[in-house]
């Protein structure tokens, strides 16, 4: 099962031929994901560097999964390439409402430290070990928390600029924790995945078996064909709105400038996404919520000439004779 989704992977993500950076932290997932890649290496002339990111977060369990992986990379003959990186140091930057959780701050540095590995390896893409278990859960806690259309697109394959790429991602933990047993292989347990104050670990230990025994045994594959089919909207959605954004939007130095002709006749969601999309332009991130957007969508459609409002990232809206224009505010609270 794991071999075969590996090899349409390989084909679907174009990696015959090519130098890939294999994320391996020791866990299950991502061992079963370089064993398997490193059997069917030389069928598809896979070229194979495993890359560990040490977030020295769990003390002597951190320099023991970093061995786990050196010892794993010896074995399968298998350069390997060791980061470590303080997401604590991430965290003490900037204003604390903007600052990331430490869950955050960890994935941001390991993405930068892995894409830096990349780099210096000249391998093309980065493998991750993304699972359908972890498809499902992403889905979910995102639909519990709230989200949008897109959030439930979940985890992409790859990703947009396709430096990243999940070949297990339609394989469920079972299927590969079976392949584990079945090659008697050996890898780390993290302890935090234990930890229920964590609410993906309280979704994946009490929640989700119970729903998939007593409600529907094929959850996973209809979570997942939930995403794709989702993400794919979303795809053709965006290349919608980045088409409108290119008639709408001209950059004048810290500022956007926003043509809002006709903006009260724009479909309700295809606004809000380019108000989400000039916001992300203008380093608006996090914070920004539905309230939000329909506050900016509102004003863009109705705002009177000389009119401000205030947006999350310290930034304004203001509307003078011809358009509007989204910048910062100044210190002393004004936007010139």
């Amino acid at each position: 099962m794991v071999l075969q989704e590996l090899e349409r992977a390989i084909r679907r993500l174009d990696l015959a031929g090519r130098r890939v950076l294999v994320a391996v932290s020791g866990g299950v997932d991502s061992t079963v994901l370089v064993v398997g890649l490193a059997e069917l290496a030389r069928l598809h002339r896979l070229e194979l560097t495993i890359g560990h990111v040490n977030h020295g977060l769990r003390g002597a369990e951190s320099t023991a999964d970093e061995h786990a992986v050196r010892t794993l990379a010896g074995k399968l003959g298998v350069p390997v390439a060791v980061e470590t990186i303080d997401p604590h140091a991430l965290r003490s930057e900037g204003p604390s409402r903007d600052r990331p959780t430490l869950q955050e701050a960890a994935r941001t540095l390991r993405y930068r430290a892995l894409r830096a590995l990349c780099a210096r390896f000249e391998a093309a893409p980065i493998a991750t070990a993304h699972n359908a278990d972890d498809q499902a859960e992403t889905v979910l806690l995102r639909l519990l928390r709230g989200t949008g259309p897109d959030g439930l697109g979940g985890i992409p394959e790859q990703s947009p600029d396709a430096a990243v790429v999940r070949p297990l991602l339609r394989v469920a933990r079972r299927d590969i924790e079976a392949f584990a047993r079945e090659r008697d292989l050996e890898w780390r347990e993290d302890t935090s995945n234990r930890n229920s104050d964590y609410a993906r670990n309280r979704l994946r230990h009490h929640w989700l078996p119970g729903l998939t025994r007593e409600f529907n045994p094929q959850l996973l594959r209809v979570v997942a064909d939930l995403a794709e089919a989702q993400r794919r909207d979303s795809e053709w959605i965006e290349a919608q709105v980045q088409r409108e954004a290119q008639l709408r939007f001209e950059s004048d130095g810290k500022w956007l400038r926003i043509d809002i002709k006709d903006w009260s006749r724009l479909p309700e969601a295809l606004a809000r996404r380019l108000a989400r999309l000039a916001l992300q332009r203008c380093g608006a991130g996090r914070n920004v919520t539905r309230v939000h957007l329909q506050r900016m969508c509102a004003f863009l459609a109705d705002a009177r000439v000389g009119t401000v409002i205030e947006l999350p990232g310290d930034l304004r809206l203001e509307r003078d004779s011809a358009a509007c224009r989204l910048g910062p505010v100044a210190p002393g609270g004004d936007s010139r």
